[in-house]
């Protein structure tokens, strides 16, 4: 009799504790799935945000290549002027493309929250390299680059400016006392020339950070679909 008493007791203490580690897994696969949820909810907000801030940098940075574009062939119009081509109404605008900079800052915001959670959170590897090379990378030449034009314009422009100008429309036109400083060999002249390179060599930075945003865009499309 006290056989069957310990033996029902110790099946219904078994059944009992099969509840419990029941009820245990249950709750931890629900926590996870819970936690799963919101990771994948802060992985699409994140991606969500970054896509918006690559569509800014590219707008601003395709901006910066046209300014780039139209400096370069204006410069190699100037640079192919004699002195008996002066034509100070065209001479005007050519200097407006050519004496001028621009200011790239990336957005960063939504990365830096990113980073600071864990580059893990971006299930996609190939997403994972692409974001890290933009921002840890080439964002971060692209400004370097575009930073070296302002440079030249407040060490090298401003200074003969500040000498010659009579009127000045920012990236419209630039009229001078004189425009033989262009025709004649010297410092403005060399100066164009060695400007020519610096746009040259920011577009060639810009088009590379462009292809990568681009990529990361498409796939970023696709993990939103």
């Amino acid at each position: 009799m006290e056989q069957n008493k310990t033996g029902k007791y110790f099946k219904y203490a078994i059944g009992e504790i099969v509840l419990v580690v029941i009820g245990i897994l249950i709750a931890l696969q629900i926590n996870n799935w819970n936690e799963a949820r919101k990771s994948k909810a802060f992985e699409q907000e994140m991606l969500k945000q970054i896509q918006t801030n690559l569509i800014s940098d590219k707008t601003t940075l395709s901006e910066i290549i046209k300014n780039n574009t139209n400096a370069i062939l204006s410069s190699k119009k100037v640079l192919n002027l004699d002195q008996s081509e002066i034509d100070a109404d065209s001479l005007k605008y050519w200097l407006g493309d050519i004496i001028q900079f621009d200011r790239f800052q990336p957005l960063t915001n939504a990365y830096e929250v990113l980073k600071s959670k864990g580059l893990d959170q971006i299930t996609n590897k190939e997403l994972r390299f692409l974001l890290g090379t933009y921002y840890d990378d080439k964002a971060n030449h692209i400004a370097k680059a575009v930073d070296d034009i302002n440079y030249t314009f407040v060490n090298d422009w401003l200074p003969i400016l500040k000498k010659n100008v009579i009127e000045l429309k920012f990236k419209k036109y630039v009229i001078l006392q004189n425009y033989s400083i262009f025709t004649n060999p010297g410092e403005p002249r060399n100066i164009i020339i060695l400007n020519v390179d610096n746009f040259a060599g920011s577009n060639q930075y810009i088009n590379e950070g462009i292809t990568i945003i681009d990529k990361i865009i498409l796939i970023i499309g696709k993990e939103l679909n």
